[in-house]
């Protein structure tokens, strides 16, 4: 097989790994293509946690996979969990060549799948469309490896650089079609990041409404002294509804719990939440991908201490003057040495308005 082909079949699970693009958490997207004779013999992916391994999938749609070759986005797993190891499954098969993208990040298991299937006699490629894979799974590769998850930040703006009037009036400075897209941030994201401020002024659902099957995200809100409503609107939608705390009110903390909240407390760092100690508490809850949708406060405290590891930010074709409210709160900016510094990685029309992604740029 030429390395043309194998990128054009790993291309093609890559794309139904996509499939499972709203569903899979807190598992990685995997896609699996068989290929014998140069031809596509079955396909699968991983649709939900609990259910088959995209290899298993493929696996279970023919009956003779002898002598094939495997196509998979992730290495194959070599331990038990809610599913046997996808790697006994390839080898029992009868494949004989697996053609991996990139290997799982768990630095504990990282390599053993690889080695398991070249002990039973398989050969095994690695690395091929390896940053299209990790792109499609950098909040699980964020868990992994660093113990947080992978931190996106949604930013609306008028063509001056405000986020509502002086009176906090928002409704609406984008378009239909950028309220739109947002909910497909929504529907890839684990969880949905709010601080309290945003949620007594708007009492937002934070759900993702989109035409396709979606695991609802995790809400989460900072809410250091615990003023949070007990009728807020996001207990009425599917899904967790996560309070992160440092009051000791155990009297408030009963009474969020009785009507459907999740609350923990956690440490403070300079009268706020310690938001590095968030990150990590996110990670243990198996959050792969933060969305965060907040105003100037948060947005600036995760700002300056670099936890946000991309930026959306839609702008309208608006101006709203220079007594709106700005998108970040940074205090502690003075002098042109301060400013902190982005790079660009797309830009594009949504409707009228334009998408930015942005990333910071390494200083």
């Amino acid at each position: 097989m030429t390395a043309a082909l194998d990128a054009l079949y790993m291309a093609r699970a890559i794309e139904l790994a996509k499939k499972g693009l709203y569903t899979t958490d807190p598992n990685p997207r995997v896609g699996c293509v068989l290929v014998r004779d140069n031809t596509i013999i079955a396909e699968g992916w991983h649709v939900k946690a609990g259910q088959g391994h995209a290899e298993v999938e493929a696996l279970k749609k023919i009956s003779d996979a002898i002598g094939a070759t495997a196509y998979v986005t992730l290495e194959p797993c070599s331990h038990h969990g809610k599913t046997p190891p996808c790697c006994d499954a390839l080898i029992v098969s009868g494949i004989k060549r697996v053609v991996v993208a990139m290997q799982d990040p768990n630095p504990l298991v990282a390599g053993r799948g690889l080695d398991k299937l070249k002990l039973a006699g398989c050969e095994v490629v690695c690395g091929v469309l390896e940053e299209s894979a990790k792109a499609l799974n950098r909040g699980f590769i964020a868990r992994m490896v660093n113990n947080r998850p992978f931190v996106r930040s949604k930013l609306a703006m008028s063509l001056d650089g405000r986020t509502a009037m002086s009176n906090g009036e928002s409704k609406w400075i984008t378009s239909a079609q950028a309220r739109g897209d947002v909910q497909t941030l929504r529907a890839e994201s684990s969880a949905i990041l709010t601080g309290i401020n945003t949620v007594l002024a708007d009492d937002p659902s934070l759900n993702a409404r989109v035409d396709e099957p979606v695991s609802q995200p995790t809400r989460v809100v900072l809410d250091t002294h615990l003023a949070m409503p007990l009728t807020a609107k996001m207990l009425s939608v599917e899904g967790r509804s996560i309070i992160l705390t440092a009051s000791t009110d155990t009297d408030k903390v009963k009474r969020l719990e009785e009507v459907g909240f999740e609350v923990y407390q956690l440490p403070l760092k300079q009268s706020r939440l310690d938001l590095t100690h968030v990150m990590r508490f996110l990670a243990e809850q198996q959050i792969n991908e933060v969305l965060v949708e907040a105003g100037a406060v948060l947005n600036g405290a995760l700002l300056a201490e670099g936890l946000v590891d991309e930026w959306v930010v839609y702008m309208a074709p608006c101006v709203l003057g220079d007594q709106g409210r700005g998108l970040f709160s940074l205090p502690d900016l003075h002098t042109m040495a301060d400013k902190k510094t982005f790079v660009w990685r797309d830009i594009r029309h949504v409707g009228p308005d334009l998408k930015l992604t942005l990333s910071a740029a390494l200083n």
